[in-house]
């Protein structure tokens, strides 16, 4: 026993050795031990190798706690803790733990006790300083700036240990969280050379993964440290830089660096690894070319006869020219950086032409397989880039050809198509747009043809179709042009009318830029600008195109997007319905009031491309509801949005204008909306614009489609005037001849002016319109006129001394939107003549977009057709610009050479 009672001693002295300062509870839990032991006196005597091991354990128990806690101090001073202060403790906190919810942030402490101290209080700035350093997303903090040592922990007695206490909290600004990490909210705009707004541009900070891109307009907004430098970069122009000091509002312009913009790739979907590649294959079976073939007689959609034929419908991707005699296929449905968009078509191993696989009979295939992107490339190189059709026949024997046999049979098939390019089909991206020819108007004599008359042209399409061709690199289709509309995109600064008149006229007399010896008579027209609140009531149909043809990017998805800018204009008394057409025509929303904007905006979302293109009944369709749902005074229109692709029903442009003509003596007007490449159909589109009381606008991109349904809202959409017509008589004393540039497809007879039921142009509120008129002076020789036989009763003898200061006398003739008797107003213009120099900017502009328009038509009648003249005149007439319309201009010009 008196062994045991030194064991115990000794257990006793290493354990309290062992004891530290921080494990206050250590008495307690040896006098426990000591109670217990004490009981056991009177038991039975343990066995000495047991007592040991007790001990040992013992003895390894407290060695263990000891190293926990020690090693608990050490974790805490690893992580920098907020130390607090008083009188009798000093507490090591934690690190904040910040816990976000959706009203407040829980901020915890965990502590540990230590003796003395001296200090009371932490500031608020700490913590968040502490908790933004750890990446917390801070929302709120404590309601004091100075947090106190009781509103942090507690003694909890029973446990006999410090806790944490839940705090109150408090929203804190953004400001204030900006201020302790040092963020700004930088914004600004990105601009190009010419100040029009850049999109897409990537802006990053510095040396970081923090970065954003602007918008549509240019703008952009990022958060940055003040002292770090941001990075602006577009493809094809000059990375621009801009450090960040006390400004937080930048304007950046760019310039254009053509030199570095070496190559543009453009990738497909595609994901690649080590082992595997995944791409795009697609296999028709003979009984699904059987059935494809079947459906397509029967629908009399296309031609059945052909293995060409049965590909549409089976292959995404696959595009058919369906009005096109050559039956031309493509693999993707828009056109590649190159020319050539023809698929390689590869039958029983052979590469043959398109011409050779439309004679092939269906019934003769066993199967073709379509390869685009990686499987396309991975066998046979480059030449799969716009896809692969591989044509495997039931009787045929496959032959694998080397490399340089594949090349050799391609330089073959090639030479064949150059030798007959008749034969073959032609590799032109807009191969299956339409156009309207038309020759340009020739110089006439004032003594044989003394009046010009021709109908107003409100309409942009072509300037906005020419852009999409210059900024795709194509050549510009010569019919394309209609230089009439490039002029008029544009608008002028002319005076408004203060009479009665819904228009002004406005005239001026200069030099001919492109003719040094000719003179150019310019022609302006100011419509009345009607305030907002003023305007009358509409009463709108939207007639959309959701046919097959709509499917691609630049068609229905930005038609949506064009609309839903169109709906944001719309007030609580004017009200939308909505009528679609493919393969059948159908109302899919209701007469809707403007103010119920989700409403209509919803129907738009859900539309979805698919089917032929019943063009005629969706017309009929649009135009009987606006006529059911009639506004007397007010704005009746229908709004056609297509791409002109009208293949079921009413199809050509005579059977188009015959019922357009029709609906228009219903009193309803019509805009139309053009979208898309490839198939795009502008001859019936501006067929039907200019027989059916309206206006015509192709939408190449979203900031175009808020310019004329946005900014232009009012003069796209509210006539103030209609069948407006122009007459001038030329004095034959000072104009030798003369021509009117463009307009050949708005030219009227003579008689025509004073027949009101001959159909004309409409003017829009605040819209302008322009006609120039070149004009070669008497007594000037010209090689592109030559003086007519004089004529015996066409003389004038007192015409020098009874209108020797005249130069025309010009009339005009207007209905009101709902008239039915035309106005006429006359005024004269003088024989003054002013130099170039000294002619308006807008003179200067108008005549340098006609000259543009005349280049691109590869005009006959102009001598100096030189880009960097025509650029030269053009900023001389910069002034008026305001949303860079004429600085864009400028940018095409540079492009064409």
């Amino acid at each position: 026993m008196e062994n045991q009672d030194k064991l115990y001693d000794k257990m006793k002295q290493a354990a309290k050795n062992a004891e530290s300062n921080s494990f206050p509870g250590m008495e307690k839990v040896w006098a426990r031990v000591e109670e217990k032991l004490d009981k056991k006196e009177d038991k039975k005597v343990i066995i000495l190798w047991k007592k040991w091991a007790i001990a040992a354990s013992l003895l390894l128990f407290v060695s263990i706690g000891y190293q926990f806690l020690k090693s608990d101090k050490e974790v805490i001073k690893n992580e920098n803790p907020i130390v607090i202060e008083n009188k009798d403790t000093i507490q090591n906190v934690s690190p904040l733990n910040i816990e976000k919810t959706q009203e407040k942030v829980v901020v915890s402490t965990e502590v540990k006790s230590e003796k003395n101290s001296n200090a009371e209080t932490i500031s608020k700035e700490s913590i968040l300083k502490n908790a933004i350093k750890k990446e917390h997303q801070v929302v709120s903090v404590f309601n004091d700036s100075l947090i106190k040592l009781n509103d942090l922990i507690a003694l909890d007695e029973e446990k006999n240990k410090l806790v944490s206490k839940e705090i109150p909290t408090v929203k804190i600004s953004s400001e204030e969280i900006n201020k302790l990490t040092g963020e700004l909210m930088i914004t600004g705009v990105v601009m190009d050379n010419y100040n029009l707004p850049l999109p897409g541009v990537t802006v990053l900070v510095r040396g970081t993964l923090n970065g954003t891109q602007s918008d549509y307009d240019g703008k952009f907004a990022i958060k940055a440290k003040k002292g770090e430098t941001l990075e602006f970069s577009f493809i094809g122009m000059k990375t621009q830089t801009a450090k960040i000091d006390t400004s937080t509002n930048f304007n950046i312009a760019l310039a254009d660096d053509t030199e570095s913009l070496q190559e543009v790739a453009l990738l497909g979907y595609r994901t690649t690894s080590k082992t595997t590649t995944v791409s795009s294959i697609a296999t028709v079976s003979s009984n699904d070319m059987i059935k494809n073939s079947k459906r397509n007689k029967e629908k009399k959609s296309y031609p059945s006869n052909s293995a060409s034929s049965t590909l549409s419908g089976y292959v995404s991707g696959v595009q058919i020219a369906q009005n096109n005699p050559q039956n031309n296929i493509r693999i993707r449905g828009v056109p590649s950086l190159k020319s050539n968009i023809e698929p390689l078509i590869i039958l029983d191993g052979k590469p043959i032409s398109q011409k050779e696989m439309q004679m092939l009979s269906p019934n003769d295939i066993q199967d073709i397989t379509i390869l685009k992107d990686a499987s396309a490339n991975s066998v046979y190189g480059n030449r799969g880039n716009n896809g692969v059709i591989v044509i495997k026949t039931k009787k045929g024997n496959s032959e694998k050809l080397s490399k340089r046999q594949l090349k050799k049979k391609l330089k073959e098939l090639e030479e064949a198509q150059k030798q007959a390019p008749n034969q073959w089909p032609i590799n032109d991206p807009t191969q299956d747009e339409s156009y309207e020819s038309f020759e340009e108007n020739a110089f006439e004599s004032p003594t044989t043809a003394p009046l010009s008359t021709f109908s107003i042209d409100v309409d942009n399409a072509s300037y906005t179709n020419i852009r999409r061709f210059i900024n795709n690199g194509q050549t510009v289709p010569k019919d394309a042009v209609r230089v009439e509309e490039m002029v008029n995109f544009f608008k002028y600064n002319y005076k408004e009318p203060t009479n009665e008149h819904p228009f002004s006229i406005h005239t001026e007399y200069s030099d001919c830029p492109w003719n040094s010896n000719h003179k150019v008579l310019k022609v302006g027209l100011q419509g009345r600008n009607i305030p907002n609140d003023n305007l009358p009531p509409s009463n709108l149909v939207f007639l959309i195109d959701v046919s097959g043809s709509m499917n691609d990017q630049n068609k229905l998805p930005l038609l949506k997007q064009s609309m839903k800018i169109l709906v944001e204009q719309l007030r609580k008394k004017d009200k939308v319905s909505i009528v679609v057409y493919a393969g059948a025509a159908g109302m899919v929303l209701p007469p809707t009031s403007g103010d119920d904007k989700k409403t209509i905006i919803d129907a738009l979302e859900n539309l979805q491309a698919g089917g032929s293109t019943a063009g005629g009944a969706g017309i009929e369709l649009a135009y009987k509801i606006a006529q059911e749902n009639f506004v007397k005074s007010g704005n009746n229109r229908v709004i056609l949005a297509t791409d002109g692709d009208f293949n079921v029903g009413a199809s050509s442009d005579k059977d188009m204008q015959t019922l357009i003509e029709e609906k228009r003596k219903s009193g309803v007007f019509l805009t139309c909306l053009g979208y898309g490449m490839g198939n795009y159909k502008d001859s019936k589109m501006e067929t039907i614009a200019n027989k059916g009381n309206g206006n015509y606008a192709y939408i190449d991109n979203i900031q175009e489609a808020n310019r004329f349904l946005g900014k232009e809202f009012k003069g796209s959409m509210f006539a103030i005037a209609k069948d407006v017509k122009i007459q001038i008589e030329f004095n034959p004393q000072h104009v030798q001849a003369y021509r009117l540039i463009g307009y050949e497809n708005r030219k009227l007879k003579d008689e025509d002016f004073v027949n009101d039921t001959i159909d004309a142009g409409e003017l829009g509120s605040g819209h302008t319109v322009t006609a120039l008129y070149e004009i070669i002076p008497t007594n000037v020789k010209s090689d592109f006129f030559k003086e007519p036989i004089e004529l015996k009763y066409s003389k004038t003898e007192n015409s020098s001394t009874v209108f020797g200061n005249e130069l025309a006398t010009i009339k005009f003739r207007y209905k009101k939107p709902d008239g039915e008797k035309s106005i006429e107003m006359v005024q004269v213009i003088e024989n003054k003549s002013i130099l170039i120099e000294n002619s308006s900017d807008d003179f200067k502009f108008s005549s340098a977009v006609a000259w543009f328009g005349l280049k691109l038509r590869d005009s006959k009648l102009v001598v100096n057709k030189e880009s960097e003249a025509i650029k030269t005149l053009a900023k001389k007439g910069l002034s008026n610009d305001e949303d860079g319309y004429r600085a864009e201009f400028i940018r095409l010009v540079e492009t064409v050479k």
